[in-house]
């Protein structure tokens, strides 16, 4: 099985470490492929960036050649999962719908912490979006710009560690969500300060796309995600493909 885990954002570093964070919870025989969009933003921050990002992500996957059995969003609270799944007939999964999903199985709420106050709205939003929104209790920013997360990972967790205590204590969350994909690997520290269970996005995307592939599972294409319908695009695609 080969699933391909894409980036949102430029930055190869956040890259390998969603990459390895993935590969370390994937089960025998999945091949995890990183990929990083051949363009965009070094970090997604906002609504501009999140949807340049949507179709960075689009077009890397769009480029990729090789046989791939899913695809992984790792991207909290982007845009474009959509678009991907109107393209693809094999699994798309979205980090923030997996996060989410899998911690309403473990608690009867749950919060995310994430980086910004200015990615509150748009996780607020997707998570409506997918149905997700009943059971959140809160959505919190610990104030980290995305790229805090790899400067200085010892006040990182710190951060996001204080945050989710205060969602516990507070809010009355019983699970926390990881909400950014440049957390990944950060939760062991948060379960210490919480006592409550701690879901990264990554990690269980990954173990969804790997349920839905053995359980020989594709994207309906009946109605919501049939592929685009043929027509001329000005100066589309771009030259610019992705890499890896």
């Amino acid at each position: 099985m080969r699933l391909l885990v894409v980036n949102v954002n430029t930055t190869e570093s956040m890259t390998r470490s969603i990459g390895a964070q993935a590969a370390a919870v994937a089960a025998p025989g999945t091949e995890i492929v990183p990929l990083t969009p051949a363009f965009g933003a070094e970090s997604v921050e906002g609504n501009y960036e999140s949807h340049l990002a949507a179709v960075a992500v689009m077009e890397t996957v769009r480029a990729y050649r090789d046989p791939y059995d899913a695809v992984i969003q790792a991207g909290y609270g982007e845009h474009g999962r959509e678009g991907l799944q109107e393209l693809l007939d094999v699994p798309v999964v979205d980090i923030t719908e997996a996060a989410a999903s899998t911690a309403q199985f473990l608690g009867r709420s749950y919060s995310v912490v994430t980086t910004l106050d200015r990615a509150v709205p748009l996780i607020e939003d997707r998570l409506t979006l997918a149905g997700l929104a009943a059971r959140c209790a809160s959505v919190r920013a610990s104030g980290l710009a995305v790229l805090d997360l790899e400067r200085d990972p010892a006040a990182a967790v710190e951060a996001i560690a204080e945050e989710a205590a205060r969602a516990v204590e507070q809010d009355r969350a019983e699970v926390i969500c990881l909400g950014c994909g440049g957390m990944s690997g950060l939760g062991e520290r948060v379960v210490e300060r919480t006592g409550v269970p701690v879901v990264d996005g990554v990690a269980a995307a990954v173990t969804i796309a790997e349920s839905l592939v053995r359980l020989g599972l594709k994207t309906s294409k009946a109605r919501t995600y049939a592929p685009p319908r043929p027509k001329r695009f000005q100066a589309w695609p771009p030259a610019a493909g992705g890499r890896g």
